[in-house]
């Protein structure tokens, strides 16, 4: 069972950049409820945000509780990835933003997040490369090399504040091409060139 689930936001320099937005100097944190799970394949959209935009990221699950890890303990606190999505309800994000409000409306709405199936890290080398197509096209690519802050490091850093508990998710950050989804979406999401799941808008 998913315990907490946290987020990393701005940890791809592309991907900032085509939002406007600076790279800052420390991860920025923020938490998305597990009510916000897609529970099978079907992205429901909401009725109150005109523009959701998808997020793909790879998705470390912690496997040991832990408190102020050090970074050379850090990479034994999780076994397994996944590739998920973090929905974003663009239009009331930007409302709350300039309203210099906290976002959490507009990233922890019902069906806002989704995981696949993990599989052992061991199946990989030190990077790994994840990708969403929509529609058959691919949208985005990323590769854990060109995160600004490393898995190890988010780890250690969020773990200064936060205990860590088995089954903690963390999403790692997205790369660039995060873009609208429509009713009528097919998304396929991948780990290397492993398939790890289809889902369907409405």
């Amino acid at each position: 069972m998913i315990n907490n689930i946290y987020c990393i936001g701005r940890n791809y320099s592309e991907h900032a950049k085509e939002l406007g937005n600076n790279v800052e100097a420390e991860p920025i944190i923020f938490s998305k409820p597990n009510s916000s799970l897609i529970t099978n394949d079907v992205i429901t959209l909401p009725i109150f945000s005109n523009d959701v935009h998808y997020e793909t990221e790879l998705v470390i699950k912690i496997a040991k509780e832990g408190f102020q890890i050090q970074l050379n303990e850090a990479e034994t606190y999780y076994n397994e990835v996944a590739v998920g999505l973090d929905l974003t309800a663009r239009d009331l994000q930007t409302k709350l933003k300039d309203k210099k409000l906290p976002w959490f409306l507009s990233k922890g709405f019902k069906d806002s997040c989704y995981v696949s199936s993990f599989i052992s890290k061991g199946k990989f080398g030190k990077d790994v490369r994840f990708s969403m197509s929509l529609n058959g096209e691919k949208r985005q690519e990323g590769n854990t090399k060109d995160m600004i802050f490393n898995i190890p490091g988010i780890i250690k850093y969020l773990s200064q504040y936060i205990v860590l508990k088995p089954n903690d998710l963390i999403y790692t950050g997205t790369p660039k091409g995060v873009g609208q989804l429509k009713h009528g979406d097919q998304l396929s999401l991948f780990i290397e060139n492993q398939k790890m799941a289809d889902l369907q808008v409405k």
